[in-house]
C-alpha cells in the first residue's frame, strides 16, 4: 500500500512533508553552508529546504527621467524590434535587397518606438520623472527539515563551527 502523502510531496518538489525549522539565517550564504555541511556528513539533503522569509521590495533609483533620455530608450528598443521584423521578413519574401528591408524596418522601429515611448511618458504626467530597478529580497533565510529527519540533521549540524543553537532548546 502507497503513502498519498509521499506520493503528493514527490509531485511537488518544493514541498516537504511536515516541514520543522532547522535554524534561521540573516543571509543566504550562511544557510547555504549549513546544507553544504549536512551534505558533506551524508545527510540526505532532499529533506531539506532553503526558505526566503521577511521578505521586503528594494527599489534602486538609477537616474532622472527626461525627454531625450525616454526617447532614447524608445528609439534602442524599437530599433531592435525593427531589426528583428526586418529578418523574418527577408526570410519570407524573394528577392530585393534584405539588407535595404533590415535598415527600412529598423529605421520604422526606432520611429516608432520614440513616439510610443514618448506618448507613455507625456501619459504619467509627471508621476514618476525617474528610473529604476526593483528587486523582492528575503531579510532571514530559514532552513526547514522534514520531520522524520529533524533530530539527526540537529545532531549534524551541532557540530558546524558556528552553527546557530537549536531553535527549540
Amino acid at each position: 500500500m502507497s503513502n498519498p502523502m509521499a506520493a503528493a510531496a514527490s509531485l511537488n518538489p518544493l514541498k516537504l512533508e511536515f516541514p520543522q525549522s532547522l535554524a534561521t539565517y540573516d543571509d543566504y550564504a550562511q544557510a547555504q553552508k549549513s546544507v553544504d555541511f549536512l551534505s558533506d556528513e551524508k545527510f540526505p539533503v532532499e529533506q531539506l529546504m532553503i526558505v526566503g522569509t521577511d521578505l521586503k521590495r528594494v527599489e534602486r533609483i538609477t537616474g532622472r527621467l527626461t525627454q531625450g533620455r525616454v526617447a532614447a530608450g524608445g528609439a534602442v528598443s524599437g530599433l531592435w524590434f525593427g531589426v528583428l521584423i526586418g529578418l523574418l521578413f527577408s526570410l519570407f519574401t524573394d528577392g530585393g535587397n534584405a539588407l535595404v528591408q533590415i535598415v527600412g524596418t529598423a529605421l520604422l522601429g526606432a520611429l516608432f518606438g520614440v513616439i510610443w515611448a514618448l506618448v507613455g511618458y507625456a501619459l504619467t504626467r509627471g508621476q514618476r520623472d525617474f528610473s529604476s530597478v526593483t528587486q523582492v529580497v528575503a531579510t532571514k533565510y530559514e532552513v526547514l527539515v522534514e520531520h522524520r529527519s529533524a533530530d539527526q540533521a540537529r545532531e549534524i549540524l551541532g557540530r558546524l563551527p558556528g552553527a546557530l543553537p537549536n531553535p527549540f532548546a
